[in-house]
């Protein structure tokens, strides 16, 4: 299932029809660095991560260990796994858009579809050994992870081009298995942790339509019929504010039900005019923002990180009883 499947696209972008061995080998490695487009991610699979061992260990009583390292390296490879996935099968598409070629190295020529699925059968590999090292909870979580990371794009089968499965798939594989698969390490009863579990996993609902509004016009031209297409424009638009609010009010709710330690509401506080530091007219892919929610996605990430490394600080430091 992992393999996958290799289409032979022809020349795209700048390539001009050079072959992979007659590309420099730092032009190579560039280029799978950038298939993994980690700068997406990072800001949110890290906190997601720690954040669900960090609610296992606040709620089971348990300390936190190095199996963290691991499973959220695990975490971090699973994801690239799926946005290397996405952009190799996405790459025919990817060239009818000059702006959207230009971000994919296979559609640029820096690196070929072999080539690509060749670093992705090792990120997978690499993926599993790390999940392993949290049990087999944990490693069952990063399998479906994984699994649905493949899924989301492969053609044969393409999760990401029909209504609903595109959203439910989108939303685990990017939020609500990563936070799972931290909580998973140190505890095995959630209880209110799946209120947490929730919010995180509308955010990323939220994310995915955004993304579908975004390349709403490409992605109807593609043939695709996700499900924003499906709903048009005007209606997408308000599934994404309804989005908005379910999540809050799950985080909200799981506040209340005293979910986090109260005194992190002191963190909460304190992140936003960090965040403010952080002002931008683009999204957290770096395109242009289609609306006013995108402008504040990047400072979302920011209080989110600054309140999980409040947390992680604290706990550390009453585990080594420094305080």
């Amino acid at each position: 299932m992992l393999c996958g499947c290799v289409y032979q696209f022809g020349s795209f972008g700048s390539s001009e029809g050079r072959t992979l061995s007659q590309q420099p080998v730092s032009k190579q490695i560039r280029g799978l660095i950038r298939l993994t487009r980690w700068k997406e991610y990072l800001p949110f699979v890290i906190p997601l991560t720690i954040l669900g061992a960090l609610l296992a260990a606040y709620h089971g009583d348990a300390y936190l260990d190095l199996r963290l390292i691991p499973v959220t390296l695990a975490n971090i490879a699973a994801v690239a796994y799926a946005f290397m996935i996405n952009d190799i099968e996405d790459a025919p598409d990817d060239a009818l858009d000059p702006d959207r070629a230009a971000r994919n190295p296979i559609t640029m020529g820096e690196i070929d579809v072999k080539f690509g699925y060749n670093a992705t059968r090792i990120v997978a590999l690499f993926t599993l050994v790390l999940y392993a090292f949290g049990g087999t909870s944990v490693f069952l979580i990063g399998a479906a992870t994984l699994l649905l990371s493949h899924l989301y794009s492969w053609r044969p089968v393409r999760l990401k081009a029909y209504p609903i499965t595109d959203v439910v798939s989108h939303s685990l594989m990017l939020s609500g298995l990563l936070l799972m698969a931290g909580y998973y390490l140190y505890h095995s009863q959630p209880g209110v942790v799946w209120l947490v579990a929730a919010g995180a996993t509308l955010f990323s609902v939220y994310g995915q339509l955004y993304n579908q509004l975004r390349d709403y016009e490409m992605d109807k031209e593609a043939g695709l019929h996700n499900t924003a297409i499906i709903l048009g424009e005007t209606n997408t638009r308000r599934v994404i504010n309804l989005i908005i609010i379910l999540a809050l009010f799950c985080i909200v709710l799981a506040v209340l039900n005293n979910a986090f330690p109260i005194w992190l509401a002191g963190a909460f506080i304190a992140g936003i005019p960090i965040s403010m530091l952080f002002r931008s007219e683009t999204d957290m892919r770096g395109t242009q923002a289609i609306d006013a929610s995108g402008t504040i996605q990047m400072q979302s990430m920011i209080v989110v990180n600054v309140v999980v490394l409040a947390w992680l600080g604290w706990a550390l430091l009453t585990q080594f009883a420094i305080i």
